[in-house]
């Protein structure tokens, strides 16, 4: 489980609004479009706020291990895997185009990586509606 600690800066009923500092797992995050950057490191991320910590209330910030994974594979590997899959779609498939292999490799294998983007961007955005997805308070810090 990634783990980060915060502070309270305001709650409403959906949830609370934290401010902590990134960190290298904020990039896998779902919810990183809905962090907001406060200048240098500093920002805040709304979370799950299923224990009731109120403002002002120090606490521990919890990404689940799995979906900490699938949002890092959709966001770095799904892109390089599709990429490479593209170009030897292209190099295979040239020939019967007429095509020369090694330049027709690379304009399908980009084209097949613009559209794994685009798939990307998708899922990142039906993801971040999911609470499993999204930071949870799991401790308030005495």
């Amino acid at each position: 489980m990634a783990t980060e600690k915060g502070i309270v800066i305001r709650t409403d009923s959906s949830g609370a609004w934290v401010k902590t500092v990134r960190s290298s797992a904020c990039e896998a995050c779902a919810s990183k479009d809905s962090c907001q950057a406060m200048g240098g490191d500093d920002m805040e991320v709304k979370v799950i706020n299923e224990i009731g910590a109120a403002e002002g209330d120090r606490i521990v910030l919890n990404l689940r291990t799995a979906s900490l994974l699938k949002a890092t594979f959709l966001l770095y590997v799904f892109p390089i895997l599709v990429l490479i899959a593209g170009a030897i779609v292209g190099q295979q498939s040239a020939p019967f185009f007429g095509f020369n292999p090694n330049g027709f490799s690379v304009v399908v294998g980009f084209s097949f990586f613009i559209a794994a983007v685009l798939i990307v961007k998708i899922s990142a955005n039906r993801m971040a509606k999911k609470n499993e997805y999204r930071p949870k308070i799991v401790k308030i810090i005495k």
